[in-house]
């Protein structure tokens, strides 16, 4: 079977092939994106497989379609980036990878809290350069303080799990919530506008959808304890960045970890070092020193990725087979 990797990097290619020897399907490799352009290069390929960034809307299934595709395998399990009812109308089964690595972006939430809080990306530069001053580089203990995750799904309850080991106080806020799950881990379930109110560092960790678009706006910002954190793993689109942009202009809000961002598929996965950066709103976030921005690098481990090829080939075998497609999207 022929499958055709959209936005695929040297990252995909080392793990897709090592795992592909179990599978032996037919692959090529694009590196860029799939849109209303690149997907004229799907003709005579059964399956595509696509990644966070991909355009998957009505333009873009509709010429998947015409050119024969009947799977669309994403690599991630976001799945805001496709049009999944136009999918169904066109017959096209859509599958995802709903779990790869929980602790892996969760780590990273530790390691942006980490890093943020205590200046470790500004002293490590400071010392490069021969500067050993500790002058602007205080920061606060986590011991006593109050954390919100927003979202307990798998990847918030592992979060949560590592938070207790810095004895922090952890409150959460999820629409669905794990009653056992708060039990057992020893946290508590509240409101929205009590989480922000009351945390010294607001996590994001929930999908994004219609319902969770600019959940945190310019209201629910101002809403947050002066001086607090907010960290986003989750989709760029969690944040209505101008808002945020204010509230740290204004120094309200304290620091930002963010691994996404709103319009990121024009820059992220790239080399961008000797080009203009045309986002103005980009370019402000990255002038701040309490911001840091990741290039959606959460997942990036050899065990999530390894995850994540297993589950995409399993399910493109799966489907080639006729057999149930666990991870279909329905």
């Amino acid at each position: 079977m022929k499958v055709c990797f959209f936005d695929a990097h040297q990252f995909d290619r080392d793990i897709f092939d090592k795992e592909n020897k179990n599978y032996n399907f037919e692959i090529s490799y694009i590196s860029s994106h799939l849109n209303s352009h690149t997907a004229l290069l799907t003709k005579g390929y059964e399956c595509v497989c696509v990644f966070t960034n991909d355009k998957v809307d009505q333009e873009v299934l509709d010429k998947l379609s015409q050119n024969g595709v009947k799977l669309v395998a994403l690599r991630c399990a976001g799945f805001n980036q496709i049009d999944i009812e136009y999918a169904k109308k066109l017959k096209i089964k859509v599958v995802r990878v709903p779990e790869y690595s929980p602790y892996a972006i969760a780590e990273h939430v530790i390691a942006l809290i980490l890093t943020l809080n205590r200046k470790i990306h500004k002293a490590y530069n400071r010392v490069r350069e021969g500067n050993f001053s500790l002058d602007g580089l205080v920061g606060f203990d986590l011991h006593g303080k109050t954390v919100g995750v927003i979202g307990t799904g798998k990847i918030g309850k592992v979060l949560i799990n590592i938070l207790r080991g810095f004895k922090v106080n952890v409150i959460a806020y999820d629409k669905f919530r794990d009653e056992k799950a708060q039990k057992e881990l020893g946290f508590k379930y509240v409101e929205l506008s009590e989480l922000l109110t009351q945390s010294h560092i607001v996590s994001l960790n929930i999908p994004l959808n219609d319902e969770t678009f600019h959940l945190i706006n310019k209201e629910r910002l101002s809403q947050m304890k002066e001086g607090a954190l907010i960290i986003n793993t989750g989709r760029g689109g969690l944040i209505e960045t101008s808002a945020l942009i204010d509230q740290l202009k204004s120094g309200h809000i304290g620091g930002a970890g963010l691994d996404v961002y709103e319009e990121e598929e024009e820059f992220f996965f790239k080399d961008m070092s000797a080009k203009v950066l045309t986002d103005d709103i980009l370019a402000r976030l990255l002038t701040f020193p309490n911001v840091i921005l990741t290039s959606h690098q959460g997942f990036l481990t050899e065990e999530a990725l390894s995850n994540i090829a297993h589950t995409t080939l399993q399910s493109i075998k799966d489907y080639q087979n006729k057999k149930p497609l666990e991870n279909l999207v329905e």
